[in-house]
């Protein structure tokens, strides 16, 4: 990723990502798009080699704690769910009332005009921010991932929101299908 000075060097190694939608663009407001995010996850899980061991979905981004099985490349995992992902939203939008559809399409528009590899739209970020985690910085990361609706004032408690991993770490079903750390 281009400007990322946060390496995937261990493909198969586990890692704190967050993939941010330009301009911190609130577009994960309406279900259908959060839905899309989850199916795309799961789609990696089952035909891609993505571990996710932890993720969150918030209004404008996703933080994961992720990994990819033997045999597959995190970097290309990451690559085609934020390219796939970044293309179906847009189309979505573009098809589905949405209020706000015009302007952010402009946004994804211009920010995607000063790029040459970018034939119209640019959706996410480049950067990923990627962190190899030890294994004693794992469950710190898992909290924090799962705190973040909480510090948001979207719910009291971390397991009772939908679009995240603290469902399945508390007994419970989550969206995505998880990969426990041992």
């Amino acid at each position: 990723m281009s400007g990322d000075r946060y390496k995937i060097s261990d493909q198969n190694a586990v890692y704190f990502v967050t993939f941010t939608v330009i301009n911190w663009i609130d577009v994960f407001t309406r279900n259908t798009y959060k839905i899309e995010i989850v199916n795309s996850l799961n789609y990696c899980i089952k035909e891609k080699g993505l571990n996710v061991h932890a993720w969150c979905l918030m209004s404008n981004h996703i933080h994961l704690i992720v990994s990819a099985r033997e045999g597959f490349r995190l970097s290309d995992i990451i690559r085609d769910f934020k390219k796939f992902t970044a293309k179906r939203i847009i189309k979505m939008m573009e098809s589905e009332p949405e209020s706000r559809r015009d302007w952010m399409l402009q946004q994804f528009i211009f920010a995607g005009s000063k790029l040459k590899r970018i034939k119209k739209y640019k959706f996410w970020k480049d950067d990923n921010h990627a962190i190899e985690l030890s294994s004693k910085m794992m469950e710190g990361r898992i909290n924090y991932v799962h705190q973040n609706p909480v510090e948001s004032l979207i719910v009291g408690n971390a397991k009772d929101y939908l679009y995240s991993s603290a469902r399945d770490y508390s007994d419970g079903n989550g969206f995505v299908i998880i990969s426990f750390l041992s």
